[in-house]
C-alpha cells in the first residue's frame, strides 16, 4: 500500500507486523506471559511473521471481533472513544479515511442509523473493502487530487465527524514513519477543515514521536477542544495515539495584510 493506505484495522500496520507483546491487566491487554495459544516458526515464516500470529491469536479484541461480526479488532477503539467522547448522533453524516476492512465504518453505520436510512456513512481506501450495507465505499487515493471532490460529492452535503485510521507503509525506522503518518494525519485535517459542519468533529490517528505536539496547536485555533486519546483496544507498546478535535468553529482567518491605506 501507498501512504494512504488503510490504517491498523486489522490488528497490524499498513506495512506488516507491528513488534512487541501488549502488557496483561483489567484493559484486557496481555503480554507474552499470558499467552493461551503458541505457533510454531514454520519453514517459510519468519520469526516475527510467527510472534504476530502467535499474538493475533491471543488478543481478546481479535476473538471478540469475530464473535461479534466486526471486520477488525479497531473497531473497539472506535467504540470507547465514541462511548466516552460521543462523536456520533442518529442522522450524522461520516467520512472514514482509509476505511479498509471497514471496521470502522462499521461502527458508525450502526451508530448513525444507516441501515435505518438516517444519517451516511462513506469511505476510502487504496484497497477493495466488501459491501456494508447503507455504506458507500471508494477504492482510491486519499491522497490523489480528485478524492477530496469524490467524497464530497458521495457525502451529498458537509461532514459531522471526519475519521482518520490511515497509516503508512512502516519503514522500521521510527522516525520516518512518525513523519509519514503526520503527514497523512495533517492532510486529513485540511480536509476535514473543508468539509466539516459547524460543531463537527476529527479524529485521527498519529505517533508518538515528537511532532504531534505541534498538530494539537494547529487544531486549537478551529476546535474548542482538542486532546490526545489512547484507548484500551489500542496495544499498549505501541506509539499509536489519537487525536480528537471537536467542536469545529471554522478555519482561522489568515491575518489581513497591510495595505498602503493603513500603513
Amino acid at each position: 500500500m501507498s501512504d494512504a493506505g488503510s490504517g491498523d484495522k486489522s490488528g497490524r500496520g499498513a506495512g506488516g507486523a507491528k513488534a512487541g507483546g501488549a502488557r496483561r491487566g483489567g484493559s484486557g491487554r496481555e503480554g507474552p506471559r499470558g499467552l493461551k495459544v503458541r505457533v510454531k516458526t514454520a519453514g517459510k515464516r519468519s520469526v516475527a511473521s510467527t510472534r504476530w500470529l502467535e499474538r493475533q491469536l491471543n488478543d481478546p479484541y481479535v476473538a471478540r471481533a469475530k464473535r461479534e461480526g466486526y471486520r477488525s479488532r479497531a473497531a473497539y477503539k472506535l467504540i470507547e472513544i465514541d462511548d466516552k467522547y460521543r462523536l456520533f448522533k442518529p442522522g450524522h453524516r461520516v467520512v472514514d479515511l482509509g476505511a479498509a476492512p471497514g471496521g470502522w465504518s462499521q461502527v458508525a453505520a450502526r451508530r448513525v442509523g444507516v441501515e435505518s436510512g438516517r444519517g451516511r456513512v462513506v469511505g476510502i481506501d487504496l484497497l477493495d473493502i466488501e459491501p456494508i450495507p447503507g455504506v458507500i465505499f471508494e477504492q482510491l487515493d486519499f491522497l490523489s487530487p480528485e478524492a477530496p471532490e469524490r467524497l464530497v460529492t458521495m457525502l451529498g452535503g458537509q461532514a459531522d465527524v471526519v475519521m482518520s485510521d490511515m497509516a503508512a507503509n512502516a519503514t522500521g525506522h521510527k522516525k520516518t514513519d512518525h513523519l509519514k503518518i503526520m503527514g497523512l494525519a495533517e492532510a486529513a485535517i485540511d480536509f476535514a477543515r473543508q468539509v466539516l459542519a459547524p460543531g463537527g468533529a476529527f479524529l485521527a490517528k498519529v505517533l508518538q514521536g515528537g511532532t504531534e505536539s505541534s498538530l494539537l496547536a494547529d487544531l486549537k485555533r478551529d476546535f474548542a477542544t482538542v486532546r490526545h486519546v489512547k484507548p484500551a483496544a489500542s496495544r499498549a507498546d505501541s506509539a499509536e495515539l489519537y487525536v480528537l478535535a471537536t467542536g469545529f468553529r471554522g478555519r482561522a482567518k489568515a491575518p489581513a495584510q497591510d495595505s498602503e491605506e493603513t500603513r
